[in-house]
């Protein structure tokens, strides 16, 4: 299992995953294509890939001091096996080379696999925000990572 820096090229099978995923972001191509673009934040994208297939996905955002977690995707046949740690343990690299001073997300309230693998990682619960979810609505539970 390699973890790279991901591609224009890896869009399509990024989506792809992304689709197997009832709790992944759903970003459309476009919004992929733009995380590559120079504008705005700086961005984090990186993929997981096993036998040249692409397996696992993590899009961030560095926001000075912190960093946030925008989308995480593990493929059904590879979950449960460290790659959602090993991801996280990219970011959190990325995150003490920048200095920054905390990662934060949200999830699902109902995503307990999500939730499981945040809190494993030490993230902490740091709010929640109401019917922030539609399709179905559902609240959102923040968490926070500090690194200092």
């Amino acid at each position: 299992m390699t973890i790279r820096p991901a591609t224009l090229a890896d869009i399509p099978s990024m989506l792809q995953l992304d689709r197997q995923s009832a709790t992944a972001a759903h970003w459309t191509d476009e919004q992929y294509r733009q995380a590559f673009q120079s504008e705005g934040p700086p961005r984090l994208l990186l993929v997981a890939e096993s036998s040249l297939n692409i397996v696992g996905f993590l899009v961030a955002r560095h926001v000075a001091p912190e960093w946030e977690l925008e989308n995480i995707v593990v493929a059904p046949s590879a979950r449960r096996k460290g790659l959602g740690m090993r991801l996280l343990g990219a970011l959190l690299a990325a995150a003490r080379e920048t200095n920054s001073s905390a990662i934060f997300l949200e999830v699902r309230e109902s995503n307990a696999a999500a939730r499981t693998l945040y809190e494993k990682a030490s993230f902490e619960p740091a709010g929640r925000r109401k019917a922030y979810y539609a399709n179905p609505v559902e609240d959102a539970v923040l968490y926070r990572l500090p690194l200092n």
